[in-house]
């Protein structure tokens, strides 16, 4: 792992394929368990270098002590746009607990990106294990019970009238 807030600017560089950023995950390690100490992180989208404009940050994620190479979730409440082609920035930031959380970083073959640490890209091409995405909304619970409903009327139904036709 990568120890990001030791090592700042930290982060990873990438370029999107949609138009909005709904969420970042990161798989983190704590490099000291069993001290007793967790740690909670957020992320900034920085556009144009990793000290540049900050688009938008993740609410906070609080992981416990011993927290070992978990992929983290972490969602922005308003999704920030950006252009397709265009290398952002993905920085984690440690807002409170251990100083030395890292993120996993390595040979991971993402070619449209690279990790930086101390504000530089690293020089042996690694990258940090990270996805990025947007949010697709799921119907809510209202809209499925009548679209359920309106399944089991049809389903009722479809049967009656074509039994009275063979008659």
């Amino acid at each position: 792992g990568a120890p990001f807030q030791a090592e700042r600017p930290a982060g990873q560089s990438f370029t999107p394929a949609l138009s909005s950023v709904g969420f970042v995950q990161f798989e983190f390690v704590d490099p000291h368990p069993g001290d007793g100490v967790g740690a909670t992180v957020y992320v900034n989208l920085r556009a144009d270098s990793l000290t540049g404009t900050i688009l938008g940050s993740t609410a906070p994620v609080t992981m416990p002590d011993g927290f070992n190479s978990g992929i983290t979730s972490l969602f922005f409440s308003a999704p920030p746009a950006v252009a397709s082609g265009t290398t952002y920035y993905l920085q984690p930031v440690l807002q409170s607990g251990d100083g030395l959380w890292a993120i996993v970083a390595g040979p991971l073959n993402y070619p449209s990106g690279t990790f930086f640490f101390n504000g530089a890209p690293d020089p042996n091409g690694f990258n940090t294990w990270f996805r990025e995405g947007a949010l697709v909304p799921e119907p809510s619970s209202g809209w499925l019970a009548l679209v359920g409903i309106a399944g089991i009327w049809a389903a009722r139904w479809v049967p009656e009238n074509s039994n009275s036709s063979l008659l």
